[in-house]
């Protein structure tokens, strides 16, 4: 049965006359939007999952209501306003049936808006390592392109910087010179981008580095890394593979149902660099058994997939058959503890 359709009253948010007021005007206040003048944002790297925490926040929202303002800026490719943060709330009222939410709007440019819409997802507990490779790319790109502008004076950097947290700019000293004219310079020498986008996420530059890398696997490799078949580091050296060679190798770790130990990652990515790699040498490769490596029993996933519910992660997959497969050695100890006694 379709849920009804349900209005957030954003009054108490704004005041009289709510959105109305700030039709034309984009000064940061609370104004109510119906859902359908949302668009999401431009290759917007945070995926909204329909798992059971989009559920809980549904039964919040039909609980409570909408208690933290989406955010959003008029939208530059036609009407409506493109979402910057939200797209998980957004997500969640659709699915509580509700048509109207509380939306801060900020008249912001291209790279103000990429810094926010990374910087409020970057909060979140559960971060796949492909969104926040994506989001360090998009945010890095963007601060590159802040920091080739010369069009801002003194008074816009310094309104910007106090007004938007999620602009970064160098601190500056003011005060008159030997002559007598007052004089602004920067305190300390001109900071790396990267550099700057490491202190600020909390990550070294060479971690981050790391991760744009991974943008540079196809998507089903990178699928593999975001569910934990492939490690971290490994998926680091296989995005130097060129595309065609990604493709082959995917073919091959599918089929085998195994994937490459990290000095096995290194050597493909070398003979990839040498023009040496084919489909054979990754055969060759992968059926190589590795130092720690313990005899396996392998059933591919096709197989077991029609069986599970289409939300298990692969964990879940393995922690149920671990628990059914104990059930079993369980029962058929007792069946014969009861045929030892019964002779």
């Amino acid at each position: 049965m379709a849920k009804a359709e349900k209005k957030v009253d954003c009054s108490s948010m704004e005041g009289k006359n709510g959105g109305e007021r700030m039709k034309n005007n984009y000064d940061g206040k609370i104004q109510c939007l119906q859902l359908n003048q949302l668009v999401d944002f431009k290759n917007h790297p945070f995926k909204v999952e329909t798992d059971t925490e989009l559920f809980e926040l549904m039964q919040s929202i039909e609980k409570e209501g909408v208690l933290i303002p989406l955010l959003a800026r008029p939208n530059p490719r036609g009407e409506g306003y493109e979402l910057i943060a939200g797209h998980r709330r957004k997500a969640a009222c659709q699915w509580a049936g509700v048509s109207e939410v509380p939306v801060i709007v900020l008249d912001l440019d291209d790279c103000q808006a990429v810094i926010a819409m990374v910087d409020s997802n970057l909060q979140r507990e559960h971060i796949k390592p492909s969104e926040k490779a994506f989001a360090y790319r998009m945010r890095l790109e963007a601060m590159k392109q802040q920091g080739k502008r010369t069009d801002l004076t003194l008074s816009q950097v310094g309104t910007k910087s106090m007004d938007n947290p999620t602009l970064s700019v160098a601190k500056v000293v003011a005060d008159y010179d030997e002559s007598g004219e007052w004089k602004v310079q920067n305190e300390s020498p001109k900071m790396r981008t990267d550099e700057m986008l490491a202190r600020q996420v909390g990550e070294s530059r060479n971690q981050i580095a790391r991760y744009i890398r991974l943008t540079y696997l196809i998507p089903k490799i990178l699928d593999w890394v975001d569910e934990g078949k492939i490690a971290f580091t490994v998926a680091v050296e296989l995005s130097y593979l060129k595309e065609e060679e990604q493709y082959e190798l995917y073919a091959v770790m599918d089929l085998e149902q195994c994937t490459p130990s990290l000095s096995q990652a290194n050597r493909i990515k070398r003979m990839s660099q040498k023009g040496t790699l084919d489909m054979d040498e990754l055969y060759l490769i992968l059926e190589e058994e590795k130092p720690n490596q313990r005899e396996q029993l392998r059933i591919r996933s096709d197989r077991l997939n029609p069986y599970f519910p289409s939300d298990y992660t692969d964990r879940q997959k393995i922690e149920l058959i671990e628990s059914l497969v104990k059930g079993w050695h369980e029962r058929k100890c007792n069946e014969g503890k009861n045929t030892e006694k019964s002779r």
